[in-house]
């Protein structure tokens, strides 16, 4: 659960960084809107790097960026309806159920890479010798 609410919060600081300036920033100029995005591009990463070193183990690499995906269109379209004012029209909603069947086919499945997380420890707890032998 920690993994999907950091995701989420992450999400809605990517989309403001991303299209934020598209409802708010008409009359800034190209470089002040790059910069505004990068520096709330910077508290998305500080999310989504913990949530997916959280993650990993309960999820494989590919479930984790399929989650992300399906996170990002859910905010996403939240955004684009209450803040971009845009309606949502019969073919995004078709766009977005076939996506929908992708993520279900992602995680329906057990996936042979899919780390235990009982015995997933993190590689900042391991110690290493001289030798490179983990102790």
């Amino acid at each position: 659960m920690t993994t999907i609410l950091l995701l989420m919060a992450s999400n809605i600081f990517m989309t403001f960084a991303w299209y934020g300036h598209l409802k708010y920033g008409h009359d800034w100029s190209l470089g002040k809107a790059i910069l505004i995005s990068w520096s709330i591009a910077l508290l998305e990463y500080c999310l989504a790097v913990p949530a997916n070193r959280y993650g990993f183990g309960l999820f494989s690499g590919f479930q984790l960026k399929i989650l992300q995906e399906v996170i990002t269109l859910v905010v996403f379209i939240g955004f684009a309806i209450l803040i971009l004012k845009e309606k949502l029209q019969w073919n995004y909603l078709v766009a977005f159920a076939f996506l929908g069947v992708a993520a279900f086919f992602a995680f329906a499945f057990k996936s042979p890479t899919a780390i235990d997380a009982s015995t997933h420890v993190p590689e900042t707890h391991l110690s290493k010798s001289r030798t490179g032998q983990v102790s």
